[in-house]
């Protein structure tokens, strides 16, 4: 079984190892400021998934805090006066606001020596013109990577989670970003509720056959945190959570399904474990990590 990973990607195109600085540009989200809903999609905790973003307000000040956390997971001894880094803007939606203001933000990480690159996480309802002209344009300074949370393409799935856009909203903006020429990675979920695993092979059959190619996506297994309303539905009514074995054998299709050209920049996820309800083997990420590396190369054989 062959694919390209994030690292072997970045290798390639940066010549070198990266880092991910989490990053926040102080958004919210149409789902939970009123414009389409409240609460945001049911799994989402009150950091909008951005847990690890630094939170001082001004990008300078984030960029530095962010690489302190990144090098204290590395022994001192290491230099790191030539690291790159990818400034990711992960938590909420970072293309929903002030077009101007929040272009500014991009513009002032990307203009930074030690970043190669723009990863801008956002919803395909929050991509208008203006917005799209500018990233056009920063896209032209250093690659831009747009990050659209699809999470399935079942519409009874996306209801129940209160997505709050369609399919056919994903596919125009899909569609938008890459006629302007933009790196595109999909965030996919395999485990919602109720959903069986002809549901998430088809989910993966839909982004391999997507017209441009896809270029990454991001494959998390699903998380049940504290105070979300999913937890709550879960408590009320339980419903069945993959076991590592379950999910990685799930994963493991998922992957062979997706074209070679694809790269991809996760198999799983790891919530806040202050928060973590299930599955609690998720929190023991190098295990679980371990544990899917194995297995595909049991699969590739």
């Amino acid at each position: 079984m062959k694919m390209k990973t994030m690292s072997d990607y970045c290798q390639e195109l940066f010549g070198t190892k990266v880092y991910r600085l989490s990053l926040s540009t102080g958004c919210t989200c149409p789902n939970r400021d009123g414009l389409i809903g409240y609460g945001g999609c049911t799994f989402c905790s009150e950091r909008g998934a951005g847990e690890f973003a630094s939170r001082p307000k001004d990008i300078s000040s984030q960029i530095v805090e962010a690489k302190k956390k990144v090098e204290a997971k590395f022994p001192k001894s290491i230099a790191r006066e030539k690291w790159k880094y990818i400034a990711y803007f992960q938590s909420f939606t970072n293309t929903y606001g002030d077009t101007k203001r929040l272009l500014s933000l991009f513009q002032e990480a990307i203009e930074k020596e030690e970043i190669v690159c723009l990863a801008i996480g956002t919803r395909p309802d929050c991509l208008q013109e203006d917005m799209l002209e500018g990233l056009e344009a920063l896209n032209k300074i250093k690659p831009v990577w747009i990050e659209l949370g699809l999470q399935t393409i079942h519409e009874e799935s996306a209801k129940a989670f209160h997505r709050g856009y369609s399919l056919d909203v994903f596919e125009k903006a899909y569609v938008d970003l890459k006629k302007i020429g933009m790196t595109v990675i999909v965030h996919m979920i395999v485990g919602l509720p109720f959903e069986t695993e002809e549901m998430m092979y088809a989910s993966m059959r839909y982004l391999s056959d997507l017209k441009p190619s896809l270029d990454g996506i991001k494959i998390h297994g699903l998380h049940l945190l504290k105070g979300t309303q999913m937890a709550l539905e879960y408590e009320e009514h339980p419903f069945h959570i993959f076991s590592l074995e379950e999910y990685t054998a799930v994963l493991i299709q998922c992957l062979k399904i997706l074209p070679e050209t694809c790269v991809i920049h996760r198999m799983t996820g790891d919530g806040d474990k202050k928060n973590l309800i299930e599955p609690k083997w998720s929190a023991n990420k190098r295990h679980v990590l371990n544990y899917i590396q194995q297995e595909i190369r049991k699969a590739s054989r």
